[in-house]
């Protein structure tokens, strides 16, 4: 099975980094938004990364505008319905991801991979709305797609051995380290990583330590890139929050009840770097007392 026309369905922060890295392998890619205005959003974010790449001497300014030309854009599902994986980016809801996949079912063609991108979200829950379970399967990046390594590619009962190989080489392609990772919620990384980021939020409810602290004390203590409060505003709090819904809902494990504090975050509008404010985003008090403590251990 030949993977060379890529869908992408959902051209944020997620979306488009898959969209970038296919075409960058050598892949026709098709990216679909609800409207114009957030192609446009989506293309930017694939320009401005790629000009990034281009600037630094990772990527030639050929290869820059090689992958520029292998993007196209669409705002109709029907656009996607020639292409030999589909893989859908879009909102960590279980209902918006059926509808979608449902209705990719009766418009692309017969032997096309679906795959989910979704981080927490069991994928035979999803592909159970469609007539293809055999050619669906998971395939969570991790953000900045472009330069994260790591790809989860998770199959279920269903999943066929030629969907998961063929999935599993097309990450190799893009240039992902493919882990294969079982059909639970949370998968392996996130039923690692939220609970852990939960435990630093009930640490600063209950008044243990500061913000400041808890993340130094991971960083240096764990040699960990960065301290979970940082990790959280990176990757967005409002993702946190309902990523750690989902498991909740789903094990029931106390571990992955979000903090009431999170809840009222995300009710506010404190959703990390998209937004401006956050545990540090917004603090900047708080990023010079982290950087002052760190001092030179502060590599990233």
């Amino acid at each position: 099975m030949t993977i060379n026309k890529v869908g992408v369905v959902g051209l944020g922060l997620m979306g488009s980094g898959i969209a970038q890295v296919s075409a960058a392998a050598g892949c026709e890619v098709i990216g679909r938004e609800m409207n114009d205005e957030l192609i446009a959003g989506g293309k930017g974010k694939i320009e401005s990364s790629l000009a990034k790449f281009a600037e630094k001497g990772k990527i030639t300014t050929e290869q820059r505008d090689a992958t520029l030309r292998r993007l196209s854009f669409t705002t109709s599902l029907s656009g996607l319905a020639d292409c030999d994986l589909v893989i859908e980016a879009i909102v960590e809801n279980k209902d918006a991801k059926t509808a979608l996949f449902r209705e990719l079912d009766g418009i692309v063609k017969k032997g096309c991979i679906f795959a989910s991108n979704t981080s927490t979200i069991p994928i035979n829950q999803i592909a159970t709305v469609t007539n293809r379970k055999a050619d669906f399967c998971g395939l969570h990046f991790f953000n900045p797609v472009p330069l994260m390594p790591l790809l989860e590619v998770i199959s279920t009962k269903e999943t066929s051995s030629a969907t998961r190989d063929a999935a599993t080489e097309w990450g190799k392609r893009v240039g992902k380290v493919p882990i294969n990772a079982p059909d639970e919620p949370g998968f392996v990384v996130n039923r690692l990583l939220i609970p852990y980021k939960l435990e630093a939020v009930r640490m600063l409810e209950r008044g243990d330590a500061s913000i400041v602290d808890i993340d130094i004390g991971m960083q240096l203590g764990c040699n960990y890139p960065m301290g979970p409060f940082v990790l959280s505003d990176f990757v967005g709090i409002d993702t946190m929050y309902y990523a750690a819904k989902v498991l909740f809902e789903e094990t029931g494990d106390e571990l992955c009840r979000p903090p009431e504090l999170l809840k009222k975050m995300v009710e506010n509008g404190e959703l990390g770097n998209k937004s401006g404010k956050g545990f540090y985003a917004g603090h900047p008090e708080r990023q010079a007392e982290l950087k002052e403590r760190l001092g030179r251990f502060a590599k990233r």
